[in-house]
């Protein structure tokens, strides 16, 4: 199972998380997850100890941090819908420099953004130590139903060329004189939209035919088999349990 070339998103490198097997840290990832968002957004500390166990594994997995700040930028739509909720709330509320804002907004919005971006750096850290083929023999190891690591893996696979299809659309166009600069053009658009919808439909039915000649019955065939030793499993759950104790404390205190 390949998925060509290495995503953008990838950062090369032969570090200790590198060398992890890719379903403990789809595992640890996930625990991790589960355990920040059960946190109570009350305990403010605690989601800063969590950026602090993210920071020893991006240095571990020698990350730099510009690299993780430029992709925590996809966030930002959820940072906008945050910044909103103090002002749109209902509830008991407060004056902060003469603006009337609502209390449970502001605890609301402090919420989304601390597991938000928690959840996000965790994601990109994943995918900077995990290659895309790592991470399908790591779903597939983890025994997610084949159809939907089938269904990943397609679409990691032609992404890329339907991107493409649509660079060279958008090259034919801008050959022919055409920018987009207002609503009248919208109607270009969609047409584009329209036509890269039936390309990408009869690209499908192609590499469909080509599979189903070669002998394909449903099932890719599995090339490698990922196993774990126990020292690596215990590797990869320090994140999450060193956070399940944070968690566990920020629920008591």
């Amino acid at each position: 199972m390949g998925a060509g070339h290495a995503h953008r998103l990838y950062r090369h490198g032969h570090s200790p998380v590198h060398a992890l097997p890719p379903h403990t840290k789809l595992a640890a990832t996930f625990a991790f997850v589960v355990v920040v968002v059960s946190t109570p957004r009350e305990a403010m500390w605690a989601f800063g100890l969590y950026a602090v166990l993210l920071g020893l594994v991006a240095f571990r997995a020698r990350v730099p941090a510009g690299f993780l700040l430029k992709r925590l930028l996809i966030e930002v739509p959820f940072v906008a819908f945050a910044v909103l909720m103090p002002f749109v709330a209902e509830g008991e509320r407060v004056d902060v420099l003469g603006v009337s804002l609502s209390v449970n907004g502001l605890w609301g919005a402090w919420n989304v953004l601390a597991k938000g971006t928690l959840g996000v750096a965790t994601s990109v850290l994943l995918a900077a130590t995990t290659e895309l083929r790592e991470v399908l023999l790591g779903l597939q190891r983890l025994k997610l139903p084949p159809l939907l690591v089938q269904i990943a893996s397609f679409m990691i696979r032609y992404g890329d060329v339907i991107t493409d299809e649509l660079r060279r659309m958008r090259i034919a166009r801008e050959s022919r004189g055409f920018e987009a600069r207002g609503v009248r053009h919208w109607g270009v658009l969609a047409k584009t939209a329209g036509a890269l919808f039936i390309r990408s439909y009869e690209r499908g039915e192609r590499v469909h035919l080509a599979m189903v000649s070669r002998g394909y019955a449903g099932a890719m065939p599995v090339i490698d088999e990922v196993t774990a030793s126990r020292a690596q499993w215990s590797y990869a759950l320090t994140l999450p349990f060193a956070a399940l104790v944070v968690c566990v404390l920020g629920w008591a205190l």
